[in-house]
C-alpha cells in the first residue's frame, strides 16, 4: 500500500500548483488535484512556497490546507472506483441535494473524518458501511 509522508503530500500539492501555472497538466491525479486547488484559492498562498509549506504548522483553529485537499482527492478517488461500494451513489445523491459537488464534499469530509476517528479510537478497521450510511442520511434529510 502506498503511504506518502506528510512531506510527500505537501510537495505533491505545491508542485501541482506550480505546474498548473505553467500550462495544462497531463497526469490525471495532478489534474484532479488542480481542480480542488482551484476551488480553494485561499490555500494558494501556502502552495506558492514549497519550502515554507514543508515546515508550516497547522492546527484546528487555522485548518490544514493539505489535509483538506487530500480529503477532496480521497473522496474523488473513492467515487471514481466506488470504494467502499456505494460511496459513489451516496455522494452523487448528496451533491444533487446540495446542488454543488464542492459543498457535498465538505459534508462527506465530516463523515469520513468521523469514520476514521472511530476506527482509531476503537482499534478496528474503518467501517465503510457506516461511512456510506452517514453520507446517505445527510442526502436524505431536509
Amino acid at each position: 500500500m502506498f503511504s506518502p509522508s506528510q512531506q510527500d503530500v505537501r510537495r505533491f500539492f505545491c508542485q501541482v500548483y506550480a505546474k498548473q501555472l505553467l500550462g495544462p497538466l497531463v497526469d490525471p491525479l495532478e489534474s484532479l488535484a488542480a481542480e480542488w486547488i482551484n476551488r480553494h484559492p485561499e490555500y494558494q498562498p501556502v502552495l506558492q512556497n514549497e519550502e515554507a509549506a514543508l515546515s508550516a504548522k497547522f492546527d484546528d483553529s487555522t485548518g490544514n490546507p493539505f489535509l483538506h485537499l487530500s480529503m477532496h482527492l480521497s473522496i474523488s478517488e473513492q467515487c471514481s472506483i466506488d470504494q467502499p461500494q456505494g460511496i459513489r451513489q451516496a455522494v452523487e445523491l448528496l451533491a444533487a441535494k446540495r446542488s454543488d459537488l464542492h459543498d457535498a464534499h465538505h459534508e462527506v469530509m465530516e463523515c469520513l473524518g468521523t469514520m476514521l476517528w472511530e476506527s482509531q479510537r476503537s482499534g478496528r478497521p474503518p467501517d465503510g458501511q457506516a461511512y456510506i450510511d452517514s453520507v446517505q442520511r445527510r442526502a436524505t434529510r431536509d
